[in-house]
């Protein structure tokens, strides 16, 4: 649609060729000076300044190009008329339509309760235009608001298309306007006329209020507060997304499981009743046929209600290191959370001894603590940490575990030294008793037919029983075998056979 507004009464020619007749008479108007293009919505609105000639019945004409889509580049020119008199083109600069648009201002539709008022916005522009069709989705609503007897106590909301003002007192009259704005193109809107309207008498029963909901193993718990006793509760939820569209959705909500005709103030229902997404929980009590107004609607996120069970630690010794395996937590339906979520992890770790400890955040789940002491108990916690951008969430600490280092390669080194020093300090040693064993044998089993020189004889005596005849000789051994053994006598027959008696027994 194209509306053009001028100095004086304008025709406009769609679609007309770029070099129109000129009208029988000459050309001796001058042309409009000064054009402004202004864009509201899908209307387009000219501004000119006609020519220093004063004359009556002056009529303007605008020829344009038409446009395939309000991103394309849009040409058009203006010219005066009068009879048989035209002025030259004046060109306009070439134009994209959605750059040069402002948002118009939004249609607005309430309806009243005791204390909320229920909000219905239409998008700007027409149903049928085309300069919002990509974005009406993508309109973000600002809201602002007052007593009608109090009009600089302002309160300013963002509020959806579809929605509900709370916290109003009843009886009273309010005043609101409201303009719509465009976040990623950043163009901000016109307000909306300003809209009053009387909320109605507070009604017998109130709402529940404080509405809370939170999880619990595979659980949800949904719990509120409420005034009287002996009332019973229902309570129902909404898909979010249908807030962004505009119309009435009272027919869209949906009762909630095990949450309907409840005497308590609260009610647990399955979490596989929500998918993943956002929704709306509202609850109503009842007393017989009375039914108080539904309570102040609660948003709810299944992604923030997400409870992350604590991850899972292995430790492996490596010499002196520590290499940590961390499992990735579960949800509650045993899924792993880091298959939806990117997660960190916070490590706290310190020696099993001490009261010092250390804590690491880290992002991969095998890594290793290096450079510890050689045969030391090391203990590790850990917990699952989300920073999401819509909130921030952790898990409970893990169980502590604990394991011991293995002797590092600076130990292992200083004990093949330790090896290596002691054989090269026992080599002498070994060599001196191998040498002392094998005299002794040597002088044990192959004895010399004399006495060593070294051997002075003591007693000689002879020995005859059972037809065998023994000549026994008794030789004390030298100083030089005293040593080694132990001041005994050795007694040598004439068969080479030694034999040790101790000097108090000869």
């Amino acid at each position: 649609m194209l509306a053009f507004l001028g100095a004086m009464a304008l025709v406009l020619v769609a679609g007309a060729p770029w070099v129109l007749p000129a009208a029988a008479g000459g050309t001796n108007l001058e042309s409009p000076r000064d054009v402004e293009v202004y864009i509201v919505d899908d209307s387009f609105i000219l501004k000119w300044n006609r020519g220093s000639e004063s004359l009556s019945n002056v009529t303007f004409s605008v020829d344009y190009q038409m446009y395939l889509n309000v991103y394309d580049e849009l040409k058009l020119r203006i010219r005066a008329e009068k009879g048989n008199n035209t002025s030259p083109w004046y060109e306009v600069d070439s134009f994209i339509p959605f750059h040069k648009a402002q948002i118009g201002p939004p249609e607005v539709h309430l309806e009243a309760e005791d204390k909320a008022i229920i909000i219905n916005i239409s998008p700007p522009g027409t149903k049928d235009g085309v300069m919002w069709a990509m974005d009406s989705s993508s309109f973000i609503y600002n809201l602002v608001i007052w007593k009608n007897s109090s009009p600089a106590e302002e309160r300013t909301e963002t509020v959806y298309p579809t929605d509900k003002i709370y916290k109003l007192s009843p009886e009273t009259t309010y005043c609101l306007k409201v303009k719509a704005r465009l976040r990623m193109q950043r163009k901000v809107g016109l307000y909306s006329p300003v809209y009053c309207i009387n909320t109605t008498v507070e009604n017998k029963l109130p709402p529940p209020e404080n509405i809370q909901i939170d999880g619990n193993n595979q659980n949800y718990i949904l719990k509120w507060d409420y005034k009287y006793e002996n009332l019973t509760f229902q309570a129902q939820w909404l898909h979010a997304y249908l807030k962004k569209i505009p119309g009435k959705h009272a027919d869209k909500w949906k009762q909630i499981p095990n949450c309907e005709n409840v005497k308590t103030t609260q009610c647990v229902f399955p979490q596989s009743v929500f998918s993943r997404g956002i929704y709306f929980i509202r609850v109503q009590a009842s007393n017989g046929n009375s039914t108080s107004l539904w309570s102040e609607e609660k948003k709810f996120d299944t992604e923030i209600q997400t409870i992350i069970l604590p991850p899972v630690i292995n430790l492996k010794p490596v010499n002196d290191s520590l290499r940590v395996y961390i499992g990735a937590p579960k949800e509650s339906d045993n899924k792993s959370v880091d298959e939806d979520y990117p997660l960190i992890y916070e490590i706290i770790f310190w020696e099993n001894t001490s009261n010092i400890t250390n804590k690491i955040v880290e992002k991969k789940t095998d890594f290793t603590f290096r450079n510890l002491k050689p045969l030391t108990v090391y203990c590790v916690r850990a917990r699952a940490l989300i920073h999401y951008e819509k909130w921030n969430k952790s898990s409970g600490f893990s169980d502590t575990v604990c394991e011991k280092t293995k002797p590092g390669n600076t130990s292992k080194t200083l004990l093949i030294i330790a090896v290596i020093c002691a054989v090269l300090l026992s080599i002498p040693v070994v060599v001196y008793v191998v040498k002392v064993v094998l005299r002794c044998v040597k002088y044990v089993f192959f004895p010399s037919s004399k006495p060593p020189s070294a051997v002075d004889e003591v007693r000689s005596f002879s020995l005859s029983t059972a037809g065998f005849f023994l000549k026994w000789k008794i030789y004390l051994i030298s100083t030089e075998y005293i040593c080694f053994l132990d001041f005994q006598k050795i007694i040598q027959t004439d068969l080479g056979i030694f034999f040790q008696v101790s000097v108090n027994e000869l």
